[in-house]
């Protein structure tokens, strides 16, 4: 690795620490709805391939039997053709709203959504639990800013 990549990985690996530290001192939750919650997880899905679709509410699924529900606050957000995911008529809805009975949020991107709307004429139906955000990678980012880690699975 050269010096110049690490230097730079070093300087973002203490800021992502920084803010996490300046969160924990700050003294509020870092999630409202799971206010106990010790690790704090954002899943990307930005893909509608059943194979992406099954491996990321997987990775919900077994980090809610690893951690148990209070301990770890979980949100999935969905972008691009991953919005497919939250439509009311998807093939995993019952794991969908398994997932959402123990506390994983499902966010979706509006832009994406409206998007659709326009190239094809049809709004799809979405999920009724899950929550819209304006935009699904700015949504990520203020997350991320917060304290929250982010995998792309």
């Amino acid at each position: 690795m050269s010096r110049n990549l690490y230097a730079q990985s070093r300087a973002v690996v203490l800021g992502l620490a920084l803010l996490v530290v300046a969160g924990m001192l700050h003294g509020e939750p870092l999630s409202e709805s799971k206010p106990f919650a010790e690790k704090f997880l954002l899943l990307q899905l930005s893909d509608d391939k059943a194979e992406k679709q099954d491996l990321v509410l997987s990775v919900a699924a077994n980090l809610l039997e690893h951690y148990g529900l209070d301990a770890i606050d979980i949100e999935i957000t969905t972008f691009g053709s991953g919005v497919r995911l939250m439509y009311a008529d998807n093939s995993r809805r019952e794991m969908i709203s398994s997932l959402m009975a123990q506390g994983v949020r499902f966010s979706v991107c509006m832009k994406t959504i409206n998007s659709i709307e326009r190239s094809t004429g049809n709004r799809p139906e979405l999920h009724p639990e899950s929550i819209p955000v304006d935009v699904g990678v700015a949504h990520i980012l203020d997350e991320v800013e917060k304290g929250y880690v982010l995998v792309r699975p």
